[in-house]
Parts: structure tokens; sequence; C-alpha cells
């Protein structure tokens, strides 16, 4: 039988904040709290949070509110009162899912509670880097940054091959193990009063194919290559719905889109949903889910519809397709609306064919958080058992100045947004000829 060791687990976004690696953290938490061990999140204060429904301990610490660069607030190391906290929790383990504020606070605590350090590389941060600051040099500071705080850890893990291959690509040269996340439906579809009520509203009448895209409203996600393959769909008199649940930075930009398009009549945008027993509804109502993302790392919505026994529609070579077989659990395509277009205009000829393929990726693609959750946990005590008898190199602990020069890049970031493009370039200017810049290089070479 295995041990109940106390494992605490870090990341810069946590609920009320909703996105993929907040709700990995807190499953990941869940399913360690109520089947293995003991777990504790570490994570940045979020005006307005409540903490208390959940089944294990939440530990706020300062932030900077940095929302409106990068869409989360931006934790602030170092925290004094949470090595103490830590302690009190008797951790065993600490796992951060974040490489830069979060895998720093992991290192400090590493040196002062002498526990092991695991990192998981959940998503492609040169995207979200070269989002959040447009200078050449800032993006090379941060993703420089960002390699170092991950090699620094005793494990790293990759949620794909795919995300392997983009971490090795910012400069980390270490090794890593695929650590595959769960879904947190059951694989099995919702009642049709469920499905009905969901869908009321909208225009989606019976024996029309209807198509579902769900997740942040970004562009980089593949939204221009959908609504350009509907539009030549619609071309060829072919009758749909397309339903889009989430909502983004580039929401108000994709409906504007889709309005030039002619599609206003075809595409319905539900917003952000936070009830997951709709969204298993929406699942269930779709007959093919859209997703031509080469974003994300690891595309738990594709498990997500496969739940559902939904098949997927996805970029071949893409992380979201890795385990799909063209025709068999999902259907593949080119990177372009050309290739969309004609697979969809296929598929309406073919209703059987999706339902199918759906029903093969349900038996083939679908993993629980469970199931993750028990695997991941097997493997923390392997990193327990191999750090407390030396298997792993002892680590250098980060130097105050280091802290500091992260301390001003953050504050820098969380006042871009304020004075814009003046402010961010003088930033640059002060990093490549000031002090702070002169702080990581020597960090670096260190």
């Amino acid at each position: 039988m295995a041990q109940r060791h106390s494992i605490c687990l870090l990341n810069d976004s946590f609920p009320p904040v909703i996105d993929g690696v907040a709700n990995a953290v807190t499953n990941y938490a869940r399913h360690i709290e109520t089947g293995h061990g003991h777990a504790v999140v570490a994570t940045p204060a979020y005006p307005d949070a409540d903490d208390s429904g959940f089944p294990f301990p939440v530990l706020r610490y300062p932030s900077i509110d940095t929302r409106k660069v990068v869409g989360y607030v931006a934790g602030v190391p170092f925290s004094p009162e949470l090595p103490a906290r830590l302690k009190e929790e008797k951790v065993e383990l600490l796992h951060s899912h974040c490489p830069v504020a979060s895998t720093l606070l992991g290192r400090e605590f590493r040196n002062v509670l002498d526990i092991p350090l695991v990192f998981t590389y959940h998503t492609k941060f040169d995207i979200d880097i070269a989002k959040a600051v447009h200078g050449r040099l800032l993006q090379q500071t941060a993703i420089r940054a960002l390699a170092q705080n991950i090699s620094a850890c005793d494990e790293v893990w990759v949620v794909s091959r795919g995300a392997g291959e983009n971490l090795r690509s910012l400069g980390y040269d270490g090794d890593y193990l695929v650590m595959e996340n769960g879904v947190d439906v059951p694989r099995e579809r919702v009642s049709d009063a469920a499905i009905a009520a969901a869908a009321e509203g909208y225009d989606l009448p019976e024996g029309v194919p209807v198509f579902l895209f769900v997740g942040r409203l970004m562009w980089y996600k593949g939204l221009r290559i959908i609504l350009d393959a509907l539009a030549a769909l619609k071309e060829t008199s072919a009758d749909f719905r397309m339903v889009f649940v989430g909502d983004g930075a580039d929401g108000p930009e994709v409906r504007a889109y889709a309005e030039k398009l002619g599609l206003g009549d075809r595409c319905f945008f539900t917003g952000s949903i936070r009830d997951r027993d709709v969204i298993r509804a929406w699942y269930c109502r779709a007959d093919l889910f859209l997703f031509p993302s080469t974003f994300d790392t690891n595309g738990l919505v594709v498990r997500e519809a496969a739940a559902c026994s939904l098949a997927s529609v996805l970029i071949e070579g893409s992380c979201a397709a890795e385990g799909v077989t063209d025709g068999r659990n999902g259907f593949l395509i080119r990177e372009n609306a050309p290739s969309l277009a004609a697979k969809l205009e296929t598929l309406c000829g073919q209703p059987g064919l999706p339902r199918s393929v759906g029903e093969n990726a349900a038996r083939e693609l679908y993993i629980s958080w469970e199931e993750a959750v028990a695997r991941a946990y097997e493997r923390y005590e392997v990193v327990i058992d191999s750090y407390r008898s030396g298997g792993y190199r002892r680590r250098l602990k980060p130097q105050d100045e280091f802290f500091r020069a992260q301390g001003e890049l953050m504050t820098a970031l969380g006042q871009i947004e304020e004075r814009g493009e003046e402010l961010e370039q003088r930033i640059e200017d002060h990093l490549e000829k000031g002090p702070l810049f002169r702080t990581l290089e020597r960090w670096w070479q260190s």
C-alpha cells in the first residue's frame, strides 16, 4: 500500500481564475487529498478569492495585479510566512506548475525545507510571453529566466511529447517524463433533458450538424481557420450550426469577424460557462468538436469531448492530435481553412462516421484525473525516496539579487498596460543598459 505523503502544489493561477492549468492543479490537489495523501496549494493572493470550499488548505501569498497584461495575477517571491506554514503541513515534495514565480518560490522552499521540487510544463510559454511583451530583449530575458528556473528543478514533467519538444526549443536540455493530464468529466453522456436545457434559446434544428469549440477565445487557438472554413462551407449551401463555448481577450474580434463573414445566423457564442455539467451537455449535443490549435500542448478538451463520445477534428502533427488516427478515433487536417472546410463537407454527408469515430475516441483517448493523479503519485514516491538517498544533485540557492531582479521585472509587467508601449521601450532600454540586465546575466552565467 502506498504511503500517505504531503504534497505542495504551486501555481500562479488558481480559482477563481479558470484556465487549463488552474483546473489541473485543482484536480491534482482534490485527488491527492481524497485518494492518496495530503495536498496543499500555494498560490498568489487574488481579489475576493474564497477558498473555503476546497477539501485541502490553500495558502495565499502577495501578488501583483497583472491581469490586464497576462490574464492573471503574478506572485511576488519571496513570502517569508509560507515556509513556516508548509512545515506545519509536513510537506515532503513541492510540485510547481508555472515556471516563473511559483518555481522561484519552490526553489527557495526546497532549500528551507530540504525536500525535492518537481515541475510540470503545461503550455507554450514562449507564445504567452510574446503576447505579454513585445520588446525583443524583454522576451529573451523572460525565456532565459524561464529555462533557468525549469533546469533548476529536481525532476521535470511534460504533459505531452509535443510539450517536451517545445520546452527543448526554449533552451532546456535536461531530461523529462511525459505525465499526461486527465479530464474531470465521467465517460458517459448526460441526459436528453440536460442537453435540451443547455441548448435552449439557440437555433439548433434537429438533423442539422452542430460543430463545437470549447476554450479561450484567442486567435492562436485556430479560430480564424474555423471561421474561414465555415464561410467556405456555407458557400456550398451546406446547412450547419457552430457553437463557441468560452471567452477570452480576442472574443470581441472573433465575434466581429464571424459577422463580417456572414455567419451571424449560424455561429453562437455562449460566453464563459463554469458549470461542468452544462459544458458536458454541449459536448453531447454537438456532432463534431473543432480544435485546429497548434498552441495547446495537451488538448484536454479533446479528451473531454471523447468522454462524451464526440469526435474531434485536429491539426495533423499537433500536440492535441497525439494518439489520434485519422478516421478511427478522430479526424486530421492540414493547418488551413480549405482543409477543414473539405473535411467538414465530407463528414456532413456521412453522419454515421463521426458517431462511430466518437465511440472509438471514448475508448482510446479518455483518461480520468483519478488515473492521471494515481500515476503521478506513484512517481512522487520515487522522487521522494531518490531525493532522500542523495539521488539528485544539490542545486544552487537563488540569490537575493536575483529575487530583486525578478521583482523588478514583474513590477514592470504590471505597469505596461497602464503606460503602454512607451514604458515597455523604456523598460527594455533599462534592461539592456542598467544593473538589472547585468544582475540577470551574472545569474545565468552561474
